[in-house]
């Protein structure tokens, strides 16, 4: 039975390019035509049930544990063929109904007091912090890259990112700044060291806060920024400005209202926020099952519909809103690129199975930004009255031009440039 609806499942879904399937018993099956074209072999009888009953989470698992076999390990080829005849077919009739029970047990998924919230973030971020390192950049930015046109590399794009945000926030020496979901803390060095403002941070990773209090500290900036290990819910003290970059994607729907409440009630009335999250065009969806369980617990990248909502009953007032498009997928495959050269490196902190789990998360999620034409990040300037910003966009490159020069003289530090330049 499994088998003849996971033949029904393929028929239905692909529809442009051509998979050919080994199945257990070793009989040969093709679905589709034309290119591109792609060979897959099930080497486990029981990954038929698994992909009718949860096709991303068993899809992901089966390649994690080697029963499910790509002709030359092409795994880029494979989403490149699958996403987009999965967004375009959708579920097949029979599947329905477990999409909709999925779909209907989000909101316990994603309800995350302060002590699941921690939880969630400890499974990804409290990794051994030397996985990071093979493969971000000298900053330690974990979050979508800025590729302007002039901008060529992974460390240029993570620069450009923070310029590009700084400008947004229209920073003035003095002004004081809280970093919900600070990282390794390269964001608030950055802001204190090249805008002259004070910067509270606040993480929930053990890993990350400890590697940001010793870079503060490094820099001689303990005057300037101050690294916390708390929930954002529990900071006192309001701001001239708040900014969030990356964070939001693991707050949770439920949780939206709760989250801008806090943006108003701890901004000063002349205060700016920017929010900086991954989301997806469309109607509302469950999210992806497989990184839900191994990559982010509880992650979910939203609708600008879900966002606004919650942004509405606050009565804030979005001075602008961008949409980075293929950004994120340029950020992923600069990852993939130094992950997949140091994966020697990352087998011996973990095991294969972990590097065969990451060339899955970070190929997927490079083509669901590109080949899926759903997800995209955005960037939300938030404030509580019109007047807050200027009514035209100008200035927004005018203070990144600005921020470049004053970057050019006040470099990251000797530290990250040596890491750079190795």
């Amino acid at each position: 039975m499994w088998t003849v609806l996971l033949e029904r499942m393929l028929h239905h879904i692909v529809r442009k390019g051509t998979i050919r399937v080994t199945m257990p018993d070793g009989s040969r099956k093709v679905y589709g035509q034309g290119t591109p074209e792609l060979g897959v072999t099930l080497k486990d009888p029981d990954v038929a049930r698994k992909l009718i009953l949860n096709p991303t989470l068993a899809a992901g698992e089966a390649y994690m544990d080697g029963t499910l076999e790509i002709e030359n390990d092409d795994l880029r080829g494979f989403f490149a063929l699958f996403v987009p005849n999965i967004n375009a077919a959708g579920a097949a009739w029979f599947q329905k109904p477990l999409v909709w029970l999925r779909r209907s047990l989000r909101p316990l998924r994603q309800f995350a007091p302060v002590g699941k919230a921690q939880a969630n973030v400890a499974h990804h971020y409290d990794l051994a912090h030397e996985l990071y390192d093979l493969f971000l950049d000298a900053d330690r930015q974990y979050s979508c890259g800025y590729w302007a046109e002039e901008v060529e590399t992974l460390e240029q794009a993570q620069i450009a990112k923070k310029r590009h945000i700084a400008a947004k926030l229209r920073l003035a020496p003095g002004q004081r700044v809280l970093d919900i979901g600070c990282g390794w803390g390269g964001l608030a060095l950055t802001l204190a060291r090249d805008y002259g403002v004070h910067v509270v941070g606040v993480t929930l990773s053990k890993e990350q806060y400890a590697v940001a209090v010793e870079r503060v500290r490094e820099e001689g900036l303990e005057s300037r920024v101050d690294i916390r290990f708390i929930d954002y819910r529990e900071v006192p003290e309001t701001f001239d400005r708040i900014v969030s970059v990356g964070m939001f994607e693991h707050v949770g729907v439920p949780q939206y209202n709760e989250f801008f409440g806090f943006v108003r009630d701890h901004l000063t009335e002349d205060g700016l926020a920017l929010i900086h999250t991954i989301g997806h065009t469309g109607p509302p969806n469950d999210g992806d099952p497989w990184l839900d369980r191994y990559i982010f617990p509880g992650g979910y990248s939203p609708t600008l519909g879900e966002i606004m909502k919650a942004v509405d009953r606050h009565s804030l007032v979005p001075g602008d809103i961008e949409a980075l498009r293929v950004h994120y997928a340029k950020t992923l495959a600069a990852w993939y690129d130094r992950f997949m050269a140091q994966a020697d490196k990352v087998c011996a902190l973990y095991d294969d199975r972990f590097v065969r789990m990451w060339r899955y998360y970070l190929l997927a999620a490079e083509s669901t930004f590109l080949k899926g034409g759903r997800c995209l990040v955005y960037q939300l300037q938030l404030a509580k009255h019109v007047e807050a910003v200027p009514i035209t966009r100008d200035y927004l490159y005018r203070g990144e031009s600005d921020a470049g020069a004053t970057e050019g003289a006040h470099p990251v530090t000797d530290a990250v440039q040596q890491r750079a330049a190795e």
